[in-house]
């Protein structure tokens, strides 16, 4: 099993310490740890807040899957308790006056929990199974049991389960490889 957390500027890889950044702005720590990455995706710079947090964990998760390279069966099984609901605020401030009521479609878009799923998807040519679920916590039993089901009944041959919550510069993120 291999697992990528990320909190507060900190990054672990199964456990151990990862890459870490001082600032407090998760903008910043994004920016940085995407540089140190080193990853060639100029998309990632569009991208809200959650789908930067989900794309990075993903991209330190699956950087041995050779997901780029070939077909890979990965399921993405993913969940949060705040939705899209920093997305929400933003589209909601887009469209607060009278001058400016079209609301701006790079805004919109990510309105929808979802999108990371997309946003990672893309990015690792997964055509497989995915699900994204709103629950109070972290339901890590709930959703092993699920991709255990999937990899069971040859829905897919790995799966990728991850709690990935940004609100307001707090943000968390568990994702872990289900073999």
């Amino acid at each position: 099993m291999k697992q990528v957390e990320i909190e507060n500027g900190q990054v672990f890889l199964n456990g151990n310490s990862y890459f870490e950044d001082q600032s407090n702005d998760f903008n910043r720590f994004a920016k940085a740890f995407f540089k140190f990455l080193a990853v060639d995706y100029p998309k990632f710079y569009k991208m809200d807040q959650q789908s930067k947090l989900a794309f990075l964990a993903a991209e330190l998760l699956l950087k041995e899957e050779n997901t780029l390279n070939e077909n890979q069966e990965i399921a993405l099984l993913f969940s949060n308790k705040n939705s899209s609901l920093e997305a929400d605020f933003k589209h909601h401030l887009s469209i607060q006056g009278k001058e400016e009521i079209y609301p701006s479609p790079a805004v919109f878009v990510y309105t929808l929990a979802n999108i990371c799923l997309g946003e990672v998807s893309i990015r690792h040519q997964l055509k497989t199974e995915s699900a994204f679920f709103i629950t109070e916590d972290f339901e890590e039993i709930e959703l092993t049991e699920y991709a255990n089901y999937l990899i069971k009944t040859n829905r897919c041959k790995k799966a990728v389960i991850a709690w990935v919550d940004y609100l307001q510069d707090n943000y968390k993120t568990k994702m872990i490889l289900i073999e």
